[in-house]
């Protein structure tokens, strides 16, 4: 049993000040940390001192301490610093994380506090002094933008990672704009004349994603009439986008882990590996280290995938950026120069931010986009549907003190969507794109929906 440490493209903190002289450019300090590994004790001692923000633990490679030790998952917890103080999140473990004798999922630390992975045991030393984490100057990036501290820390990475080839890995919740950021990525990259190439991993039919991805040759199945070049190959000298890749079927990971690493593929069909000159990007919001503890996600393939990993912020995490936001977004939609006058009003602006904003970036436009239609600045309603109503009435019934928080979270966020989906689509006859649009959806994500919950349109 040994320890060791690894490295990796970190995001960063929340805790700001301002640059004395000249314009005003917040800057994000973090308090220094220093990790120990006490067990298993290793042959020479381990001694991780912070550069970032936060800190990966677990067996696998790709996390900033590595501990080979069976009772600690590939990707077991991480520790962060943040305006909040220093803490320790467990990532989906299968042995838990426990902090000075208390089993945890997210708790705060203090120092000195020892935390236990399994069996092996670390000691947090927090520093004396600080760490200063890149911001960007900018507050656009493409069609991104934002004047945020969580937005400038998030355009600072994607400055960085579109002046490579690398790998990279979004992450967040729905509706923060990821395709949109990968997007961008390819647009100030190097590869910006190539083709983007979209593959959404969690709308096509597991039998068709292989050729979907790989290409087939003609005969190669019943039905394949004639050879088809694959998105890896269409994509040659520019960007492929796998979206959704979380929904990759287990099958599938080994030959997409073959691509990515050799930067070759084999059509449906053919013996022969093709060459491929591609650079990758893929998105997820979903948290791909637990799917890796648990088997779901190869955690090799993970690794691979992860070479720059950037999670973008949640609305509720960058208010500020509201009004530029809103002003982004009624460009998009064409809105004319006094529509805009009209609506980006003090009392207008100050009412989107105190909307929770749940579907994030995505129900901000489709918000804007009805009040441009009507317009007027309507009503920002939370529930809005009988079903809606009746989905939260039955998860709140599902509260089960016994349960740790993110399982009960889970369950009640279960049942809210498979009731929710089921009364949206039975009240529009089984028609999943008249409801997407009604729920102000993507027709993709219903879809995903139905399939997550053992849903078809016609049970609607």
């Amino acid at each position: 049993m040994v320890a060791r440490m690894g490295s990796r493209e970190r995001d960063g903190g929340r805790r700001t000040q301002e640059v004395e002289g000249g314009p005003a450019t917040p800057q994000v300090l973090v308090p220094r940390f220093r990790l120990q590994v006490l067990e298993p004790r290793p042959e020479s001692p381990v001694h991780w001192h912070s550069s970032g923000d936060r800190c990966s633990l677990g067996s696998q490679p790709g996390n900033d301490i590595i501990i080979d030790d069976p009772t600690v998952s590939g990707y077991h917890c991480e520790v962060l610093v943040d305006a909040e103080g220093a803490h320790v999140r467990d990532t989906g473990s299968l042995n838990g994380t426990v902090v000075d004798g208390v089993r945890v999922n997210d708790a705060y630390l203090r120092d000195g506090s020892l935390i236990k992975l399994g069996e092996a045991v670390v000691r947090f030393q927090l520093g004396q002094d600080t760490i200063q984490i890149p911001l960007s100057e900018r507050t656009s990036f493409e069609t991104l933008v934002g004047q945020s501290v969580a937005m400038r820390q998030t355009i600072s990475l994607l400055e960085r990672a579109a002046a490579t080839d690398a790998t990279v890995l979004l992450e967040g919740e729905t509706g923060t704009g990821k395709g949109a950021t990968a997007e961008s990525i390819h647009r100030a990259s190097a590869r910006k004349d190539g083709p983007f190439v979209v593959v959404d991993c969690g709308a096509i039919p597991e039998n068709l994603l292989e050729s979907e991805l790989f290409g087939h040759e003609r005969g190669s199945f019943t039905g394949a009439a004639a050879r088809r070049v694959g998105a890896f190959e269409e994509a040659a000298g520019g960007t492929l986008f796998l979206d959704e890749i979380g929904e990759l079927p287990p099958e599938l990971q080994p030959k997409l882990l073959r691509a990515v690493e050799t930067r070759t593929i084999r059509r449906v069909g053919q013996n022969q590996h093709v060459p491929i000159d591609v650079r990758i990007v893929a998105a997820t919001n979903r948290d791909l280290r637990s799917d890796a503890n648990t088997g779901r996600f190869r955690s090799d393939l993970y690794f691979r995938l992860a070479v720059i990993k950037i999670t973008l912020p949640p609305l509720r995490q960058r208010p500020e950026d509201l009004p530029l936001l809103a002003e982004a977004l009624l460009g998009t939609l064409r809105a004319q120069p006094h529509e805009v006058h009209a609506l980006l009003t003090p009392a207008f602006l100050a009412t989107l931010r105190r909307a929770a904003w749940p579907g994030n970036v995505r129900e901000l436009r489709n918000y804007l986009e009805r009040c441009l239609v009507f317009q007027d600045a309507l009503p920002i309603s939370g529930v809005t549907h009988i079903g809606e109503l009746a989905a939260l009435s039955q998860a709140s019934q599902l509260a089960d003190a016994d349960l740790g928080y993110a399982d009960a979270r889970k369950r009640a966020i279960d049942a809210f969507e498979k009731s929710y989906a089921e009364a949206l689509v039975r009240k529009h006859g089984g028609k999943v794109a008249l409801a997407a649009q009604s729920a102000g959806i993507a027709r993709v994500h219903l879809y995903r929906l139905l399939r997550r919950h053992g849903l078809t349109p016609g049970q609607g």
